[in-house]
C-alpha cells in the first residue's frame, strides 16, 4: 500500500527543533519494558463474553509479540501492508498491533458494531491484506459476515478468526507455533522495523463527506501526543490503566494500549461494559486510571453508590466524548471519590484540551479544558477572522499531534499552510484559554462517544419507498448525551413508523448503532426560502417531543 500521507514532512524539522516529536516508536518503548522490568505484570485481559482472564509480563508480551509478527510475516504480510482487525478489547488486539509494529506492517482497527456496509467500503478502501475477527462476539458470527465479503474484496488474502475452529483460526497461524524459534526470525523481527514518520494506524473516523475517512497516524503523531498527555495527568510506572472503551477508538488505542507500554505501567482490559465488573475490576487490580465517555462514568458512580463497595485506587476519571452535566460530576466526585476530568478531541489529533487536575471541578461540566503542550487553538469567523475571547465560532486546532491526512483524500485533510486544522466544531474560549464546545457545524450525532455519520444514513434512507424527506437530528439523552431521530415527510398517499425504518436500515447492514431511535413523521420540513432544510428547527421540535 502507499500513503499519501502529506501532513507529516512539512512539519517535521519544526516539530524535532521545538522538541515535541521524540522520533522513537511503540519498538522502542517495549524493548525498554524488556530491558527494565521484564517480570512486571503488562497486560490483564478479562473477557465477560468467555470468562477468560489472561495475564502477560513485558517479558512474555514482547516474546508473543515477536511470534505473532513472524507469524504474520510467514502469511505474507510485510512493509505497508494493512492488517485489518475487528476484535474487541481482547489481549490479541494489543498484541497484534505489536506484531504489526516489528514487521512495518500498518493497523487498522475497525470498531466491533461494524457491519457489511461499513467494513465492504474500509476493507476496500484501506486495501486491506489480511482481516482479523472473532468467531463470534456477544451472539454474532463475524467469521459468517467476513466470508461473505471477501468475493468482493480482491486485496483481501487472508481470514483469520480468533477461537475459530477451522484451518484460518489465529491460534494456529499467529499465537500457538513458536514463530519466534524459527532460524530467520530475528531477521523478519529487524529487517522492517518502521520509522517513526512511518505510518502505523490507519483508522476510520465518520464524518460529513458521505463515506467514512481513512485517518493516516504515525508513532510520532501519537506518541507526541501520549506524553504530554501523561504528565498532565501525572501518570508513571506505578500507575494501573482500566480500558473499558474499544481500542477500536483512539481513546483506547492511545490511552489504554499505548500509553501503558510508554509509561511502563500495567494495562487491565474490559471488553464488554459492565459496571459491577469495572467496580471488581478497580479493587482487585488497584485501578489508579480510567478514561471513557460519559455514559461508563455515569454508571459507574451509580453503580459505586449503589453497591456500597468503594474504589478507593481510582485517583483520576478522565472523561471525553460528549459534555459532561454538572451533576453528574458531583455526583461521580463523591461516589468514587476520584478527580473527574473533562477533555476534547479527535480521531484525528487525539486529545486537544483537558483541564487540569488542580483545576475547580466545576470546569470538567463548564469546558473542556486547555490545550496540552505542544496544541494551540483559535476560534474564528467565517471568513477565518480570529475572534475574541467569549465569541463562537469555528475552531482550529494546530498541535504536533496533527494525523498525517485522510487516505486516498488530500482534498479533505482541512489543514492550512499554517498548520491549521478545522475541526468542524463550534467553540468559545474564555479568558483564560479554556475552550467549551458549542455545538457542530459538521453534521454528526454523537451517541455515548460514537459519531453517527448522519449524511450516509439519510442517503440511505431517501432509498425508501415511502420517504420523500428525509434529515437525522440528535436528541438529548441523559446517559448516551445523544441519540438520533429520523424526521421523515412521507410520499403522498405513503406511510412509515419506526419499525419499517428500522427494518429496512439493518437490511442495508448498518451497525445498530446508528440507526435513529425515534421517528417523527411531518407533512413538510421547515426550510429556507432557497429550500434547504433548517434543522436547527427540527432540533428543537424533536428536544421539545423528548422532554
Amino acid at each position: 500500500m502507499e500513503f499519501d500521507a502529506i501532513l507529516i514532512p512539512p512539519r517535521r524539522q519544526s516539530m524535532i527543533d521545538q522538541g515535541l516529536w521524540h522520533d522513537r516508536t511503540i519498538n522502542d518503548d517495549l524493548d525498554t519494558c524488556l530491558a527494565t522490568c521484564p517480570d512486571k505484570l503488562a497486560l490483564t485481559a478479562v473477557s465477560l463474553d468467555n470468562g477468560s482472564v489472561t495475564r502477560f509480563t513485558y517479558r512474555e508480551m514482547a516474546t508473543m509479540a515477536d511470534r505473532i509478527a513472524v507469524g504474520l510475516s510467514r502469511l505474507g504480510i510485510g512493509r505497508n501492508d494493512v492488517v485489518s482487525m475487528q476484535l474487541p478489547n481482547w489481549w490479541q488486539f494489543t498484541l497484534t498491533y505489536l506484531a504489526c509494529s516489528r514487521i512495518g506492517a500498518v493497523l487498522n482497527p475497525l470498531m466491533h458494531i461494524f457491519r457489511e456496509r461499513e467494513l465492504s467500503f474500509m476493507l476496500k478502501h484501506g486495501a486491506s491484506k489480511i482481516v482479523i475477527v472473532p468467531k463470534t462476539f456477544r451472539g454474532f458470527d463475524y467469521e459468517q459476515m467476513i466470508a461473505g465479503l471477501k468475493p468482493s474484496l480482491p486485496d483481501l488474502q487472508h481470514v483469520v478468526v480468533v477461537g475459530g475452529a477451522g484451518d484460518n483460526s489465529f491460534e494456529k497461524w499467529l499465537s500457538e507455533p513458536k514463530w519466534e524459534e524459527v532460524p530467520d526470525a530475528k531477521d523478519i523481527l529487524t529487517r522492517h522495523r518502521p520509522g517513526p514518520d512511518d505510518v502505523m494506524q490507519l483508522i476510520y473516523t465518520s464524518g460529513t463527506t458521505g463515506e467514512p475517512k481513512g485517518v493516516m497516524h504515525s508513532a510520532n503523531t501519537l506518541m507526541s501526543n501520549i506524553i504530554p498527555y501523561a504528565a498532565s495527568m501525572r501518570l508513571g510506572p506505578n500507575d494501573v490503566i482500566l480500558m473499558a472503551s474499544p481500542m477500536a477508538h483512539q481513546t483506547g488505542f492511545m490511552y489504554g494500549l499505548m500509553m501503558p507500554i510508554m509509561l511502563r505501567a500495567s494495562a487491565v482490559l474490559q471488553d464488554i461494559w459492565e459496571p459491577k465488573k469495572a467496580i471488581e475490576l478497580i479493587r482487585a487490580e488497584k485501578v489508579t486510571f480510567t478514561m471513557a465517555s460519559t455514559p461508563f462514568l455515569t454508571d459507574l458512580a451509580k453503580g459505586v453508590a449503589e453497591s456500597g463497595e468503594g474504589v478507593p485506587t481510582l485517583r483520576t476519571f478522565l472523561c471525553a466524548g460528549a459534555p459532561i452535566p454538572g451533576p453528574l460530576v458531583e455526583n461521580a466526585r463523591k461516589a468514587l471519590g476520584a478527580k473527574i476530568v473533562s477533555a476534547w478531541g479527535m480521531t484525528e489529533n487525539g486529545a486537544v484540551t483537558l483541564i487540569k487536575l488542580d483545576d475547580d471541578d466545576e470546569r470538567a461540566f463548564n469546558t473542556s479544558g486547555c490545550p496540552l503542550p505542544g496544541t494551540e487553538i483559535r476560534v474564528v469567523d467565517a471568513d477565518g477572522k480570529p475572534l475574541p475571547h467569549g465569541e463562537e465560532g469555528r475552531l482550529l486546532v494546530r498541535t504536533c499531534s496533527n494525523f498525517g491526512g485522510y487516505l486516498r483524500r488530500p482534498h479533505l485533510n482541512a489543514t492550512d499552510d499554517d498548520g491549521w486544522f478545522d475541526t468542524g466544531d463550534l467553540a468559545q474560549i474564555d479568558d483564560r484559554g479554556y475552550v467549551r464546545i458549542t455545538g457542530r457545524s459538521k453534521d454528526v450525532i454523537i451517541r455515548g462517544g460514537e459519531n453517527i455519520p448522519v449524511v450516509e444514513i439519510e442517503t440511505l434512507l431517501y432509498k425508501h419507498p415511502a420517504v420523500n424527506q428525509v434529515a437525522i437530528v440528535a436528541y438529548p439523552d441523559e446517559r448516551l448525551g445523544e441519540r438520533g431521530c429520523a424526521v421523515v415527510v412521507p410520499k403522498q398517499g405513503a406511510s412509515i413508523d419506526l419499525t419499517a425504518l428500522t427494518d429496512f436500515l439493518k437490511a442495508q447492514k448498518v451497525a445498530l448503532q446508528y440507526i435513529p431511535e425515534r421517528l417523527l413523521v411531518l407533512e413538510a420540513m421547515p426550510a429556507t426560502p432557497s429550500g434547504k432544510i433548517q434543522k436547527f428547527k427540527l432540533r428543537d421540535i424533536v428536544k421539545q417531543q423528548a422532554m
